[in-house]
C-alpha cells in the first residue's frame, strides 16, 4: 500500500512538471505594450527619366538588287535567251559603293544579234528613206497619205517608159529603166588565135563601129580564160545562142570584156568589133559584139497605185534622186504606214539589245552591303534575274510592338536609344517615325506597332533582333519619392508621412513624371520629409517579428535612373 501511495506521488509530480513546461512554452510572457515600427525613405532632389521598352527586327529602309540586264520573261522581236557569268567581285558582308562592279557576264548570241539586226535595220531605214525620197534623219516626218514618189536609182538617161498620168499601175511593174550611157560595154567572143592577142586586165584597145569612119579607144576590163562552145550562126550575127541544134556549126570562144567612154552616138544593140594594135598592124574580132551600157536600173512600182504625176519624158536626162513619178492610193498609203511601224519595231529591239550589251558589267544600286550573292561564275543567269541582294545600313527600320498602357507615353519624333545584342558596346541614336493609332489584341492585352528610324552602322544585319528604349521626357532637380510610398484614396494620390514626434499624417500629391522606383512629385511634399513605405502593423496575426533587422531595410543611399534621390528607412514607436 505504502509503495502504491509513493508511485502515484511521483506521477503527479511528472505531470505538473509537464504541465507547467508546456504552459511556459505554448504561453508567451506578457511585453509592455507599443506601436507600429516604420519604413521610410526620404524625399529628396535629383533626375528622373521615363522610357518605353520594346523589341523587334532590324529592317534596312532601302534596298536593291543584284540583277541581270534586260526585262524578265520574252522580248519582242526576238532577245536574249540567258547570260553566263564570267566573274562574281563581291561576297557576302562587303562593302560597296552605288555603281560599284559586283560581276561581269558573257552574252554569246548577243553581239552577233545586235550585228545583224543593226545591218537589217540600217537597210530598211535607207530603203524606206529612198522610196519617200527624203533624208535618212527625216523618215519619220513623212506623211503615209501623201503617197510614194519613185526615184532614180542612178544618173543617166531615162529609156522605156511606160507610165501616163492617171494611169493604174500594178505591183511590181516595171515603169522605167535608167540607163548610165557615158560608158559603154561589151562582150567580144575571140577566136583561139585572137585570144593570144590579150595580155591583161587594162590592155588598151580599138572599137570599129560599121555606122561611123574611124576607130574609138577602150580597155579590156575583164578576162574569162576558159573557153566556152557557141553556136557559129549566134557569134556572126551577134546575138545570144538561140538553141542552134546544127553541132557542125559549133567553135569555141573567149570571152574579153571592153569598156570605153560613149562618144555621144553609141546606143545599145550597135555591132561592133574589137581591134588589137600592135607595131605592124591592126587586128579585128572575127566575130562582132553588141554594144550595152556599163549601169542600167530598173524602177520597178512598190504598190498598186495611180500615178498621179510624171515629172519625166522617154530620153530625159536625170540624176540619182531625181523624182519620175509620184503614186497615190490606199494600197501606197498602207505601205508606207507598215514599213514605217516596222523598222520603229526593229530600232526599238536594237536599242534593247544595245543596251543590253552595254550593261554586261553588273553595278550596284545603292551604296551599302551586299547581303547575299546566290549565283557562283560559270552559272547562267536570265535577262532580269535577281542573283543577289544589296542593302543600306545607314538608315535601317525597327517596329516594335507596345501596350496599350505604354503607348500613350510614345511620341512621334521622341529620341530611341537602340542596342544590338550582336553589337555589344554599340549604342544607336533613332526616333520614332510612326504610331499607330489602332491596336491589335494579344491574349487580352491590345498592342500597338511603333515605326522606329535608326542611324545604322556596318556591322547591321536585316533580322538582327534590337532592343529600343524609347524617351517618354525627363525632369532634372525635381523631388522624388518612392513608388512603392504612393497609394490611392478616394480617386486621389496620397501618401504617409511621418512626423518628427511619431506620429503620421496622410498627405495628398501631385505626380509627375514616373518610372519603376521613384516618382516626380510636383507638390504635396517637401525636401526632406520622410515618406512611409511599410509598417508591422501590416503585418497578418500570425506572421512574428523575428528581429528588427530582418523587418526594416537598411539604411542606404540608392539611385535610379541616374536619380540623386536618396533612400532613407528608420523606426518611431507610437505614442500610447
Amino acid at each position: 500500500m505504502k509503495q502504491r501511495l509513493v508511485t502515484v506521488l511521483l506521477i503527479a509530480i511528472i505531470a505538473l512538471n509537464g504541465g507547467y513546461y508546456a504552459y511556459q512554452r505554448l504561453v508567451p510572457a506578457s511585453k509592455p505594450t507599443r506601436g507600429p515600427v516604420y519604413s521610410t525613405r526620404q524625399v529628396k532632389r535629383g533626375d528622373v527619366s521615363v522610357g518605353v521598352e520594346a523589341s523587334g527586327p532590324l529592317n534596312p529602309s532601302r534596298a536593291g538588287g543584284i540583277q541581270a540586264p534586260g526585262r524578265p520573261g520574252p522580248m519582242s522581236g526576238g532577245g536574249v535567251t540567258g547570260y553566263m557569268i564570267d566573274d562574281i567581285l563581291v561576297k557576302d558582308g562587303d562593302v560597296v559603293k552605288q555603281g560599284q562592279v559586283l560581276a561581269r557576264l558573257r552574252g554569246v548570241e548577243l553581239e552577233s544579234q545586235v550585228k545583224a539586226l543593226s545591218e537589217e535595220t540600217g537597210a530598211e531605214r535607207k530603203a524606206l528613206a529612198d522610196l519617200m525620197g527624203v533624208p535618212l534623219d527625216s523618215i519619220y516626218s513623212v506623211d503615209p497619205s501623201a503617197g510614194i514618189t519613185l526615184r532614180a536609182p542612178i544618173s543617166g538617161r531615162v529609156t522605156g517608159l511606160t507610165v501616163t498620168e492617171g494611169g493604174e499601175l500594178k505591183q511590181g511593174q516595171i515603169v522605167a529603166r535608167i540607163v548610165d550611157d557615158s560608158r559603154l560595154r561589151l562582150v567580144a567572143k575571140l577566136t583561139p588565135g585572137e585570144f593570144k592577142r590579150v595580155t591583161k586586165v587594162g590592155q588598151p584597145v580599138v572599137l570599129a563601129f560599121a555606122q561611123y569612119e574611124g576607130f574609138h579607144p577602150a580597155r579590156v576590163s575583164d578576162i574569162n580564160p576558159s573557153p566556152i562552145p557557141e553556136a557559129v550562126s549566134s557569134l556572126e550575127s551577134g546575138l545570144p545562142p538561140a538553141g542552134d541544134s546544127d553541132t557542125g556549126n559549133w567553135a569555141y570562144v573567149y570571152w574579153v570584156t571592153v569598156e570605153s567612154e560613149n562618144p555621144g552616138l553609141v546606143r545599145p544593140g550597135m555591132l561592133v568589133r574589137v581591134g588589137f594594135v600592135d607595131d605592124h598592124e591592126t587586128i579585128f574580132s572575127r566575130y562582132p559584139a553588141r554594144v550595152s551600157y556599163v549601169s542600167e536600173e530598173r524602177v520597178l512600182n512598190r504598190a498598186d497605185a495611180m500615178a498621179t504625176r510624171v515629172f519625166v519624158q522617154e530620153m530625159q536626162t536625170v540624176k540619182t534622186g531625181d523624182p519620175l513619178v509620184s503614186l497615190a492610193g490606199q494600197d501606197a498609203r498602207d505601205m508606207v504606214q507598215t514599213r514605217l511601224d516596222r523598222l520603229r519595231e526593229k530600232e526599238l529591239n536594237l536599242a534593247q539589245l544595245q543596251s543590253q550589251l552595254g550593261q554586261l558589267e553588273v553595278r550596284s544600286p545603292i551604296d551599302g552591303v551586299v547581303a547575299e550573292v546566290n549565283k557562283a561564275p560559270g552559272q547562267t543567269v536570265m535577262p532580269g534575274e535577281w542573283f543577289g541582294n544589296v542593302f543600306n545600313t545607314s538608315d535601317m527600320r525597327l517596329w516594335v510592338q507596345v501596350d496599350e498602357l505604354d503607348v500613350l507615353l510614345v511620341r512621334p519624333e521622341a529620341p530611341v536609344q537602340v542596342t544590338v545584342d550582336a553589337v555589344p558596346g554599340k549604342v544607336l541614336e533613332g526616333k520614332v517615325n510612326r504610331v499607330n493609332t489602332v491596336g491589335k489584341g494579344e491574349k487580352g492585352i491590345s498592342r500597338f506597332a511603333v515605326d522606329i528610324m535608326v542611324k545604322g552602322i556596318p556591322e547591321l544585319r536585316p533580322g538582327m533582333q534590337a532592343k529600343a528604349h524609347i524617351d517618354a521626357g525627363s525632369a532634372k532637380d525635381v523631388l522624388l519619392a518612392p513608388v512603392e510610398a504612393i497609394f490611392e484614396e478616394d480617386g486621389k494620390p496620397k501618401v504617409e508621412v511621418l512626423q518628427p514626434d511619431g506620429t503620421t499624417r496622410t498627405v495628398a500629391v501631385e505626380l509627375g513624371l514616373m518610372d519603376a522606383r521613384v516618382a516626380e512629385i510636383k507638390s504635396g511634399l517637401n525636401e526632406g520629409d520622410l515618406v512611409i513605405t511599410g509598417s508591422t502593423a501590416d503585418l497578418l496575426p500570425s506572421q512574428r517579428i523575428q528581429s528588427r533587422e530582418g523587418l526594416l531595410p537598411e539604411n542606404k543611399d540608392s539611385q535610379t535612373n541616374g536619380s540623386g534621390g536618396g533612400n532613407q528607412s528608420g523606426t518611431a514607436p507610437v505614442k500610447p
